[in-house]
């Protein structure tokens, strides 16, 4: 089974970008690999297998290394292998025990940033370690809400930023300011066909119905 998947995965993939490069510049080749690699970190998050979501994010950090390799000055390659990076992390839960593997995903993340730092995905997935990490390890939760905020702003589809604002809002009791940026996200996400994000959004915002609900009742009582 893992054999046979490497092989697809690897038909997918299996170019050179030395090949690729003697008709594209640096930066057309990095911006294909780029794509690709987001393309395997997407893949192996709606994978249903640990196996198979492992050769993707294996395959798709690959990509995104011969992205930056390729263009070190391209924030979508250093976005790119910061996605994999992550998932490779998260494989065995949300705790992240590899303080090397932690380091380079965030010099990544920090990376794409620094080259463009209007980059709005880079600015999502900032915005939502800052209010997920403790302070030890960088976390602060104004600041990524702030992030959060502009991200919403400036992209109307913006559909984990929602994702992670709302869980912030669920937890500091503002149940139903949770309730409406989970709906949002939720009808982005079918509507886009972002399957990996449905299933979330709805866990999401079925939580903070339940909360929202039990506030209501309080307050009736």
């Amino acid at each position: 089974m893992r054999t046979g998947l490497r092989l697809i995965i690897t038909g997918v993939v299996g170019f050179s970008p030395v090949l690729l490069a003697g008709i594209a510049s640096a930066g057309d080749v990095a911006n294909v690999l780029s794509r690709q690699a987001l393309q395997h970190c997407e893949q192996g998050r709606a994978a249903p297998e640990r196996e198979a979501r492992r050769a993707y994010f294996e395959q798709g950090r690959a990509l995104g290394e011969q992205a930056v390799a390729t263009d070190e000055q391209s924030a979508d390659a250093h976005f790119a292998l910061f996605c994999n990076l992550g998932e490779q992390l998260r494989l065995d839960g949300e705790s992240l025990t590899s303080v090397f593997g932690f380091r380079r995903m965030m010099n990544e993340l920090d990376r794409a940033l620094e080259i463009d730092p209007t980059h709005i995905d880079a600015l999502s997935a900032k915005g939502t370690l800052l209010v997920k990490l403790p302070g030890l390890l960088g976390g602060d939760s104004e600041k990524g809400e702030q992030l959060l905020q502009h991200v919403i702003k400036r992209a109307p589809k913006a559909v984990n930023a929602r994702l992670a604002l709302a869980k912030v809002r669920c937890e500091r009791g503002n149940h139903q300011e949770a309730v409406a940026l989970a709906s949002d996200a939720l009808a982005i996400a079918s509507k886009d066909g972002r399957t990996t994000f449905v299933h979330e959004a709805k866990t999401v915002l079925r939580q903070a119905q339940i909360h929202a609900a039990k506030t209501v009742y309080a307050v009736n009582r």
